[in-house]
């Protein structure tokens, strides 16, 4: 039996795309947890790129089955557009995908009200998608799941009566025209024709699937410092990316998880709003960023740049009970002369002995840095972990001690082929 769960380590956009389908050769499925569409994977397999935000990245691993479970939100359009996308790609896609019959679905008015809500006075930097709002629902108990649209009568009584008061908010305190009833109605009911074969009961299947010896990838979306229980809280995501997300966002319980895999990015980033102790601001963030290609792969927006923080990263390690580590993007490191790891923070003219996940304190918090020697060759090309640089094997052992974790895993570039595993 082999369950692991893989999870992202940092603010999200770690690269899990690339280590998912990586790594989803040697499982039979791939499960996605948490999340939805707000959350962008991208793979890249020869010439070709691969941007998914629902379906798992072992889709593209031929006969690899992927689920998605009950802890995350489904928008249809996005999920029928990403299965389009797939087939034309030449992607099998029929008898390969499952979604829970308990993942709830996002509505148009959750959209709607995100990107109101986000025009506010208290921003987030959100992506509109209407995550937020659709969690909100669900824990509200006015959600709409997709078991719901398998009883025609009961979807269109609970899209009523959430409509009328949905619209009354619309109206009466955002003063914004109301939506239309019967068009929901009829779009939903149209989306259940479309997606009755990949419907699953998806604890039941797991759990015979694993008595049958399968082997199972728990996948999560965005990172560790984004959830809403053990992150920088309020800029974080509306679920678990943690590793607790895993259970119960597909109802395997935590006895059947054998090992927890972190994916750390060599430096940091952040999309949105919060709290980012080595961010840099000058002309070396820029260069993170330009040769990063630190652009977001569902909002397009420029993330934030900044050396690694391995106090974040040691915190997300305890959190999550990682215990290796997959390092990705190693290679935009190339071409500093200088590199700088965060070891601590001072606050107020203290050494802080824990990760503060009060925003208020993580804002001014002093970061203590480590300079390591930079190297100025390209390793993209590089095929052993013995042929990189002395100054990258030093930098990779330094993080490691310095953050607790042990690396199984170098991505030095965005092909599956520019990968050292050890």
């Amino acid at each position: 039996m082999s369950v692991s769960v893989l999870v992202g380590s940092q603010w999200g956009d770690e690269g899990k795309g690339k280590i998912v389908d990586i790594l989803s050769d040697r499982f039979d499925i791939v499960a996605r947890y948490q999340g939805g569409a707000n959350a962008g994977h991208t793979i890249q397999i020869g010439e070709k790129q691969f941007i998914l935000h629902l379906i798992p990245s072992g889709i593209l691993r031929e006969n690899k089955i992927c689920v998605i479970g009950n802890g995350v939100v489904i928008d249809p359009q996005a999920l029928l557009d990403e299965i389009e996308f797939l087939e034309k790609n030449d992607i099998k896609i029929k008898g390969r995908l499952f979604i829970s019959q308990n993942a709830h679905l996002i509505m148009p008015y959750h959209k709607l009200l995100d990107s109101i809500s986000e025009k506010g006075t208290q921003k987030i930097g959100t992506t509109g998608r209407g995550i937020g709002p659709c969690y909100i629902d669900k824990y509200a108990r006015k959600g709409i799941r997709i078991i719901d649209l398998l009883n025609k009568s009961e979807l269109e009584r609970k899209i009523r009566q959430n409509l009328e008061e949905k619209n009354v908010l619309l109206k009466k305190i955002y003063d914004h025209e109301e939506l239309d009833v019967e068009k929901i109605i009829s779009e939903y009911l149209a989306f259940d024709e479309a997606i009755d074969q990949y419907i699953k009961d998806v604890p039941a299947y797991l759990h015979e699937q694993i008595s049958k010896g399968a082997s199972i990838l728990l996948e999560g979306a965005q990172g560790a410092l984004l959830d809403v229980d053990h992150g920088t809280y309020p800029y974080v995501t509306s679920s678990n990316p943690t590793s607790g997300g895993a259970c119960t966002g597909t109802g395997l319980p935590p006895t059947k998880i054998d090992s927890v895999i972190g994916i750390v990015k060599a430096y940091t980033t952040r999309v949105g709003l919060g709290p980012f102790p080595t961010e840099l601001t000058d002309e070396t963030g820029e260069k993170l960023r330009s040769v990063g290609t630190e652009f977001g792969a569902t909002t397009g927006r420029p993330r934030r740049c900044g050396w690694f923080d391995a106090v974040l990263v040691g915190y997300s390690r305890i959190i999550n009970g990682i215990e290796r580590v997959a390092i990705t993007k190693l290679d935009v490191l190339s071409g500093f002369e200088e590199i700088k790891v965060c070891v601590g923070y001072n606050y107020k003219g203290k050494l802080l002995k824990s990760f503060p996940t009060s925003s208020d304190i993580l804002e001014n918090v002093e970061p203590i840095y480590e300079t390591l020697p930079g190297w100025n060759t390209d390793i993209t090309d590089v095929k052993d972990y013995d042929s990189l640089p002395k100054q990258a094997k030093d930098y990779l052992g330094f993080i490691s001690e310095k953050s607790g974790f042990e690396i199984s895993i170098i991505s030095i570039g965005p092909r599956r082929s520019q990968t050292i595993q050890l």
